[in-house]
């Protein structure tokens, strides 16, 4: 429990637990989606019930990667160059979160993205099943954001836990904040990009101090914060 004593540890967690929130605004929609589909009696329980499930999958795929990560034995020689799976599975995450991140802005600045549909919902067991499986799609980006961003793997936890928390408390709230102000997913998904190249040249043994990308991460969101405050008040001027 040293580490909580180190304020580097507290901006890996408050950045940590900000993407992780930002980044399940996808799944979130998708759960209200779903859960609007039943009747209202049992909404609110689909919900809850999707997110708790949502976490659990969640933590035991972040086990299951950081377990993998600390493989670091060499497994593939290229010209001399040894890869072991953690380099793989950096790399390949890294290069996931690229493309991911560069296709999501794409679709949201040409205004071409898809609309998320959910099937007909018939039952509750249904549902659930429908916002496991999806989460399970929706998992891979937050947990690879989480091992690019931190090498603790109770910081790791800990956010993922909160994040899920704030969604089942402020849904709703929080849905609401990212559609009126979509440039904050913008940053989110820009913060990725540079967190996936990161994870790359990591993967080719090349270490990134990330305390650059805590920086950057407060940075962006202070002035991000800034420019919504200043709209505001200039759409209250007018």
């Amino acid at each position: 429990m040293e580490i909580f004593l180190h304020l580097d540890t507290w901006i890996a967690l408050l950045t940590l637990t900000f993407m992780e929130i930002v980044l399940g605004i996808d799944n979130i929609i998708f759960i209200s989606i779903v859960a609007g589909k039943l009747p209202k009696h049992q909404q609110k329980k689909a919900r809850i019930t999707g997110l708790s499930l949502a976490l659990i999958m969640r933590i035991l795929l972040l086990l299951s990667i950081t377990w993998i990560i600390g493989l670091t034995e060499p497994v593939l020689n290229i010209f001399d160059f040894e890869l072991s799976w953690r380099d793989i599975i950096l790399a390949a995450g890294g290069g996931f979160l690229l493309v991911k991140s560069i296709l999501e802005i794409h679709h949201k600045v040409e205004g071409d993205e898809q609309e998320m549909v959910a099937k007909n919902v018939r039952t509750f067991g249904y549902a659930i099943m429908q916002i496991v499986l999806l989460d399970i799609i929706f998992s891979f980006d937050s947990i690879l954001t989480a091992i690019g961003l931190t090498n603790e793997l109770i910081l790791m936890i800990i956010a993922v836990i909160v994040s899920i928390i704030i969604m089942m408390i402020f849904a709703r709230a929080v849905s609401d904040f990212v559609n009126k102000y979509p440039t904050v997913q913008i940053l989110a998904l820009s913060f990725l990009i540079l967190i996936g190249f990161m994870l790359i040249i990591e993967g080719f043994h090349y270490h990134v101090p990330k305390g650059y990308i805590y920086f950057a991460v407060f940075f962006s969101l202070i002035i991000e914060m800034l420019n919504i405050r200043y709209r505001s008040k200039r759409t209250k001027t007018t």
